[in-house]
């Protein structure tokens, strides 16, 4: 490190995002929340230090702590809070590797304590109600209706993420070992199997997309799996719209998401006795205690089930 540091510019900021995506293959969508993360700790240090030329090695606890409290100011929620705290200890490491500051100083800043919830699924009934519509819809044999039946089928078999479903190419779906190829966070790859229910909608689904292919020509995308009637790649509104659209018709008050697909599938799993492990590698967790969530709703709903039915509770 330099006798003299360096004035902090946002040139050093660039250089940090730019390792993140060449050299450790950083999915876009974490570079971009960091880059906003990070532009709103430059304006807020510029303000911090009143227009003074500043450096990184001067940032100390307090300015991290005086970061953290104006976020809170703002009304930010205590996972963005966390997830700004991240990117500032994550750049400060890199520019300590780089010898551009003797310490971390974000790593003495704590993380918010974030309330745990139990996310919104689908009862076994619900779920039922869901593929009955999904199928009534597919048998209209309309491209739609076919391509959202094999959409929801393939979210509550997986419980892949929305950005996982999206990004599918046509080679990662292998309807013949059923089985399926997807992109997690940090572009990290995982086998997921397809059931059967799954794999019926899906053939179904190729059908007609190959269908609307040949009818478009060239100007269709060849390599996505799930296309827009016009050819291109579904983008991710246009299936939370396709979803939600059923999830309503089961129940319009229940809070339900595309999520709440991914939630039903961890939740089901667990309740029929799946191992907690295999279903953490199912959902491509990195670690356990994400997992455990479902664990705790199942456990609440047993609780409810011996309120109302244990005559001495």
């Amino acid at each position: 490190m330099s006798d003299t540091p360096e004035p902090a510019t946002d040139g050093d900021v660039g250089e940090f995002l730019k390792h993140l995506e060449k050299e450790r293959d950083v999915s876009p969508n974490t570079v971009k929340a960091y880059r906003r993360d990070l532009d709103e700790l430059l304006t807020f240090l510029a303000r911090y230090y009143g227009g003074r030329e500043w450096t990184w090695q001067g940032v100390d606890r307090l300015a991290l702590r005086g970061y953290l409290a104006h976020l809170q100011r703002r009304g930010l929620g205590k996972r963005s809070i966390g997830r700004a705290l991240s990117a500032a200890r994550s750049f400060f490491r890199f520019l300590h590797r780089n010898e551009i500051v003797e310490a971390n100083p974000a790593r003495a800043a704590s993380s918010p304590k974030l309330e745990r919830y139990l996310p919104g699924y689908l009862d076994r009934t619900q779920a039922g109600k869901l593929f009955e519509l999904a199928l009534a819809r597919a048998m209209e044999g309309g491209y739609n209706g076919v391509r959202d039946a094999a959409i929801l089928e393939l979210f509550y078999s997986t419980g892949m993420r929305l950005s996982e479903l999206r990004g599918l190419s046509r080679g990662d779906v292998d309807l013949v070992s059923q089985q399926t190829k997807v992109r997690g966070k940090g572009r990290k790859e995982r086998i997921i199997p397809i059931g059967d229910a799954a794999s019926l909608a899906l053939r179904n689904y190729e059908s007609k997309r190959d269908e609307l292919v040949r009818a478009i020509g060239p100007k269709a995308d060849r390599t996505a799996f799930f296309l827009s009637r016009n050819g291109k790649r579904l983008g991710v509104r246009a299936i939370q719209l396709a979803v939600q659209k059923y999830l309503d018709a089961v129940d319009e008050n229940a809070g339900l998401s595309t999520h709440s697909l991914r939630h039903s599938f961890a939740t089901h799993l667990l309740d029929a006795g799946a191992d907690l492990r295999a279903v953490q590698e199912l959902l491509g967790h990195a670690s356990i205690a994400t997992t455990q969530i479902y664990t705790h709703t199942s456990v609440e709903r047993l609780k409810e089930v011996y309120r109302s039915a244990h005559p001495r509770a």
